[in-house]
């Protein structure tokens, strides 16, 4: 049974929200799953002075780094060892399948795993200034690092920023989503297992406009993660501009998949399944586009409608077993802005090959949908869906693939899949997006670096380049006496 009533955890201690309280739903079901503490600008404002009082006290900075990483191993160690309850958690909120939700979970831990180890890493060097100097640079946390949180990987994406901050020495203040606020409290329980001091994780659940804005403009906040809509980075961004405080943005993208005439395309059909249904298609790097050589473009879209008629799409609590299997998507409001869009491309000239339309049971489900005759000054060719369908698009040559991969405001990721390596090759250096798969879609991993060109944001996280993030360079110039 999930519990009735969850809270916030600010400074140690489980709290209610100046804000009320606020009801999460199970999309699988439609029907009300708990209540969640709804934080304002002054439980913003206590979770905040909270973290700055651990960063000046030095609790985390002045560790040695590898007790530092220890402790952030042994975060994603906890998550791992209550992943059941975890991930039954997370599937009743989100709506993914729970083989996926055990996915996240693991992703997650790999985080804390990956940046624990990299904590001894982070080191300065020595600068010759000639025999009268001795100049050094030192890497030094921001201090309070302010994360806010989308809906669609809410485990997985508070580990990825939380895991980094912490073993830079950072005390952190998570804003979580008002769509899946519940299954964060378990980072607050990881940082008291593993010996955190109080302060240094806060986790609290508060509106965009409310709790969200407080966050990103207040004064005492020294560094700002964000993942969601442009619209909302950007206002993040302006807010965070007043008080000169660094973001990092990963906001989204209308990501391409281009599939050449000599590409293997019974392998292509994984990449399909993956690509654009695993979390019905709430991914940021989803496969949204496939831009298809018009010599192979019937046989591919067959292969493909196959798949998507391949799923079977029920609540994803009934789905415990890896399969052939798609949850609802987050919430009926989401779902039915996926289905208008589909209607909106139809009366562009977009034909549905398969599904297209929200299916009559409770809960928020939509077709697995794939849709061809898309041309590229359509607007499902060009705005995020965040669901579970796929526009096709055909080209002629390998400059129009281009030209048409290029054409949307986004450059999140892309992919090229061929047999021709100079082809491939020639695509990844011209292609407008800051990750470039290969003949796999999701090629990569934690030690890869993610982030995105254009409106897909700025900044990097996975890999060290996102270590770079969480700290500032300090030079210290010694003159030596003679």
């Amino acid at each position: 049974m999930i519990k009735g009533f969850w809270k916030n955890y600010i400074d140690g201690a489980w709290v209610d929200g100046g804000a009320g309280r606020i009801d999460v739903f199970d999309p699988g079901t439609g029907e009300k799953l708990a209540e969640q503490a709804l934080a304002d600008a002054g439980d913003v404002d206590c979770a905040v002075k909270a973290a700055q009082r651990v960063h000046r006290s030095g609790a985390l900075s002045d560790l040695r780094p590898v007790e530092r990483g220890r402790m952030v191993q042994s975060m994603g160690r906890y998550l791992l060892d209550h992943i059941d309850e975890l991930a039954r958690t997370l599937t009743l909120e989100q709506g993914k399948p729970l083989w996926e939700a055990r996915i996240e979970i693991e992703g997650a831990a790999r985080y804390f795993e990956y940046y624990g180890n990299q904590a001894e890493t982070i080191e300065g060097r020595s600068i010759p200034l000639g025999r009268d100097y001795f100049d050094f640079t030192l890497h030094e946390p921001y201090g309070v690092s302010a994360q806010i949180i989308p809906w669609n990987y809410p485990v997985e994406m508070t580990a990825r920023s939380l895991s980094a901050a912490l073993a830079t020495g950072n005390a952190c203040v998570i804003k979580t989503s008002e769509l899946t606020p519940l299954s964060s409290s378990w980072f607050a329980h990881a940082a008291e297992a593993v010996g955190l001091p109080n302060g240094a994780v806060n986790i609290l659940c508060g509106l965009g406009h409310d709790a969200g804005a407080a966050l990103s403009a207040h004064p005492d906040v020294n560094q700002i993660v964000f993942t969601g809509s442009v619209a909302t980075g950007i206002a993040i961004a302006t807010a965070a501009a007043q008080n000169v405080v660094p973001c990092i943005l990963e906001l989204g993208g209308k990501s391409a998949a281009i599939v050449h005439d000599d590409a293997d395309l019974e392998t292509f059909e994984n990449d399909v399944r993956w690509g654009i249904y695993f979390n019905a298609g709430q991914v940021c790097s989803a496969m949204s586009r496939v831009i298809v050589h018009d010599t192979v473009h019937d046989a591919l879209v067959e292969r493909m409608a196959g798949v998507a008629r391949s799923l079977t799409v029920q609540p994803g609590i009934d789905q415990p077993d890896f399969g052939a299997t798609m949850g609802a998507m987050v919430s009926e409001a989401q779902r039915d802005r996926a289905v208008q869009m589909i209607a909106d491309a139809q009366a562009q000239g977009a034909t549905v090959v398969t599904g297209g339309r929200k299916m009559n049971i409770p809960g928020a489900f939509l077709e697995p949908t794939i849709l061809t005759d898309v041309t590229p000054d359509m607007t499902i060719a060009n705005e995020e869906v965040f669901g579970p369908v796929l526009s096709v698009l055909k080209f002629s040559s390998d400059e129009e693939a281009i030209r048409i991969a290029n054409g949307t405001p986004y450059g999140l990721v892309a992919g090229v899949f061929t047999r021709n390596l100079d082809r491939a090759t020639t695509a990844a250096r011209r292609l407008r997006a800051g990750q470039v798969f290969v003949n796999e879609w999701y090629a990569g991993g934690v030690e890869t670096p993610f982030g995105g060109y254009g409106k897909s944001g700025y900044g990097r996280e996975k890999g060290r380049e996102a270590l770079w993030n969480y700290v500032q360079t300090k030079n210290v110039a010694i003159k030596l006496k003679g």
